[in-house]
């Protein structure tokens, strides 16, 4: 009885996206007292009110816009990470950001890899929730960003994610890391056996669900 989970799903919300199960054996990290185990990376508010993630990372290729992380945060009802600059956004700008997401109600901020450390280090005197650094390469000064401030590891590194991960794990056994966890389960597993503590799971996009919905309603007619 004891691992029974009740379970209510309704009629018209039955059909939201699922995380890959496959994410749930990894650790999970705890911040502000929630366990953070899946993150779903998207800035689609219609994904964004209809998944079963733990969190939200709002990352996009643009720079970052107050008014956008208000939108994603008022449409979200778990917590979300959103991206504050540091490629083509930089120095105060950063800072300014962070500043605004976290009285916006953001639970952590992302950087991009080409923050510097002396940005992380003005970012930990400014904000209190978690500065997130993202790392593309082994290559990375893993110890640098630490010393920096860098509260969590976002490795996002395409094919080379796991090995990454393995390497930030060797050198610092208990340090967060995030990481992108690929299109399958096998992949999913590969980055939490290397390491990560929490997976980022890209959803598919909402044209291709809309396709998917339109073929069935032609179907029925047919």
């Amino acid at each position: 009885m004891s691992n029974f989970i009740p379970s209510f799903e309704g009629n018209l919300r039955n059909h939201i996206l699922e995380v890959p199960e496959a994410i749930n054996e990894c650790s999970g990290i705890r911040i502000f007292g929630k366990l953070i185990r899946s993150l779903i990376f998207t800035t689609d508010v219609s994904i964004i009110c209809n998944n079963n993630a733990d969190a939200v990372l709002s990352v996009y290729a643009f720079t970052p816009q107050l008014k956008i992380t208000r939108a994603i945060l008022s449409a979200s009802d778990i917590p979300v990470f959103t991206g504050v600059g540091g490629g083509i956004t930089r120095g105060a700008r950063v800072v300014n950001n962070a500043r605004g997401a976290e009285n916006a109600g953001a639970f952590g901020v992302v950087v991009n890899a080409p923050t510097t450390n002396e940005v992380i280090s003005l970012l930990k005197k400014e904000v209190e929730i978690p500065v997130i650094a993202t790392v593309i390469s082994e290559k990375d000064d893993f110890a640098a960003r630490i010393e920096a401030g860098t509260d969590i590891f976002n490795v996002s590194a395409a094919a080379d994610t796991p090995k990454v991960v393995e390497r930030i794990r060797s050198l610092y056994p208990e340090f967060p890391i995030i990481a992108t966890g690929g299109p399958t389960d096998e992949s999913i597993r590969n980055v939490i056996r290397a390491g990560a503590n929490a997976v980022t799971w890209t959803p598919p996009k909402a044209s291709e669900l809309m396709q998917q919905l339109m073929a069935k309603y032609r179907a029925q007619e047919g």
